[in-house]
């Protein structure tokens, strides 16, 4: 099987400024010279972490989804990261998943951080996304999903080789941040990343970043701080396949079902 190019950009975002916020990350893109497969940005980047939904969001054929598609055209690869939607009268922390020929899947935010009053504001998802690409399987999830284990899970149903989290993680919560991450990669036997934005928001929230790779060990690949930053790292298929041979611990899990 093949291995897996991946790249991550790590920056500030500017509160409420869409198109300001797709113009810096284009400029991070483009100092990534090498052929990636997989290109992942934060949770809201074109907004910041808002619950201004009525003045934010976009249809689901909107701005951000075309300025993704050309993007994923042009680079060959997936892009992905989440933004404010509205789909039939309803608001969501959307995850898009945009492929190099236009077409796109969706995630919608499973667990809403009340603490922020988000699940007052958008609608949570009932199905998790795990998607193939390139001979890989993938699940990318939304920053406070990462505080539940049991829907990261990996398992026979929907089996993942590489879990993702877009997040806008802010710096008072930082050790939760790293602590669950190398968690999820651990009991998950599966590569792992986190990649979260810089910078302090209108709210006066901090974020310091911290975006990071893991592998299936919890072992860090990459660890980036409070830099801004895009990170490109080849994940490596037989290295995967063989810690898992050697460690099997996956065959052990319980069983269960993931309901609504």
């Amino acid at each position: 099987m093949p291995d897996l190019t991946v790249s991550f950009v790590q920056a500030s975002l500017q509160w409420h400024k869409p198109e300001d916020n797709r113009a810096e990350l284009a400029s991070h893109i483009d100092a990534i010279s090498i052929a990636t497969d997989l290109l992942v940005l934060p949770e809201m980047f074109t907004t910041g972490f808002s619950m201004n939904a009525a003045q934010l969001a976009e249809p689901v054929e909107g701005p951000t989804l075309a300025w993704m598609r050309n993007l994923a055209a042009s680079r060959d690869a997936v892009v992905t990261g989440s933004v404010i939607t509205e789909d039939d009268g309803r608001y969501y922390n959307r995850l898009l998943w945009v492929r190099p020929d236009g077409t796109f899947s969706h995630y919608n935010k499973r667990h809403l951080f009340r603490m922020a009053g988000e699940h007052e504001v958008y609608t949570p998802g009932q199905h998790r996304l795990v998607e193939e690409w390139r001979g890989w399987r993938i699940c990318p999830l939304i920053c406070y999903d990462l505080r539940f284990p049991v829907w990261s899970r990996n398992n026979a149903t929907e089996p993942y080789d590489l879990l993702l989290y877009m997040a806008n993680w802010p710096a008072a919560r930082r050790t939760a941040w790293i602590t669950l991450l190398r968690a999820r990669a651990m009991e998950n036997l599966a590569y792992t990343m986190g990649v979260n934005c810089l910078g302090t928001d209108l709210r006066g929230q901090t974020y310091e970043g911290d975006s990071a790779l893991l592998d299936m060990k919890g072992e860090y690949l990459v660890e980036v701080g409070n830099q801004e930053t895009s990170i490109t790292r080849t994940l490596r298929r037989a290295d995967l396949e063989a810690y898992r041979m050697r460690f099997p611990a996956l065959l052990d899990g319980d069983t269960y079902e993931l309901g609504a």
